[in-house]
């Protein structure tokens, strides 16, 4: 382990995930004073991230980004480019898993059970109500490519909705999915092992939601989830095979909802970049698994590289 390489943290940017990326960045900062690397440099992510990286010439690229342009492969491609080795998933599988819509569609050829979805698009009204209407109350509404539940709505039965009203505040393209109701649980994958699992029970609110996510004493975390052994079995194989389905590297968050009718586990996203803010799961599920926060960056550093 070499402690005299020079890493720069990548950390904020400008998307709707900026503030959660900073606070996923300076605990990784303080992971690595601790771990006694020497030389660490905090780089905020803007516009002129490529010269600024050239300048700095860091060994190690440690990716804290979150959202667009931190997971979506963007920042990955140029970091190729560039010859710097970085933290995390590669070009493809960061853009795969960053794409709802994309990612929905291999998993079914996978045959990995997802709900019911399809993509409501700007423009098209009439359209629109037709898939609406085939996919009946209660939905949810997502953006293709936010993370944090950003721009999540579930519509319920009783609620009304109007997509000519909709804002579409994120993209001319939005995700439409079956309501599932059951148990939000989660699984961590690292080093191609899935660690443990995860049931969340936000407290307030429908579901795991952006507030449920980031606000302290808003969500119960229960690991393992209060399912059956063999249930939990099955959950922990599925999220290893839908992170080695996509060529997921290092480290991944896989989300699942356990349907309450149906006893069916269904796949909703894999997060190429899970969270290291206080709150975040993956290092809550390895804490369990005797797996330290500091472990962690440590081997995803020890991991880097170029043209995964």
């Amino acid at each position: 382990m070499n402690k005299n390489k020079h890493i720069a943290v990548l950390l904020g940017g400008w998307n709707s995930e900026n503030e959660v990326s900073r606070t996923s960045g300076t605990a990784v900062l303080k992971a690595l004073e601790e771990l006694g690397y020497k030389k660490v440099t905090r780089v905020e992510y803007d516009r002129n991230v490529a010269q600024t990286l050239q300048k700095l010439k860091p060994d190690v690229v440690f990716n804290a980004l979150h959202g667009k342009f931190g997971e979506d492969g963007k920042i990955q491609g140029l970091l190729d480019i560039l010859n710097i080795p970085y933290t995390h998933s590669g070009v493809l599988q960061s853009s795969i898993c960053m794409n709802k819509f994309v990612f929905r569609k291999i998993c079914k050829a996978y045959d990995v059970l997802v709900p019911e979805f399809a993509i409501l698009k700007k423009g098209e009204d009439k359209n629109n109500e037709k898939i609406i209407k085939k996919i009946k109350k209660p939905f949810v509404i997502k953006p293709i490519d936010e993370g944090s539940s950003v721009g999540v709505e579930v519509i319920l039965k009783d609620m009304e909705f109007d997509i000519t009203q909709y804002e579409w505040k994120y993209g001319d393209e939005i995700m439409i999915e079956k309501y599932i109701k059951g148990k939000e649980l989660q699984v961590a994958v690292i080093d191609q092992k899935a660690v443990g699992s995860v049931e969340v029970r936000p407290k307030f609110n429908l579901f795991y939601d952006y507030a449920s996510k980031y606000t302290p004493g808003m969500t119960d975390y229960i690991i393992p989830p209060e399912i059956p052994a063999k249930k939990n079995k099955e959950l922990l194989a599925l999220g290893l095979k839908c992170h080695q389905m996509v060529g997921c590297q290092d480290i991944s968050r896989v989300d699942f909802l356990l349907n309450e009718v149906d006893d069916r586990i269904y796949l909703l996203e894999i997060n190429t970049h899970p969270g290291f803010t206080p709150l975040s799961l993956v290092p809550k599920i390895a804490k369990k698994a005797g797996i330290s926060f500091n472990e962690i960056v440590e081997y995803l550093i020890n991991n880097a590289a170029c043209n995964k």
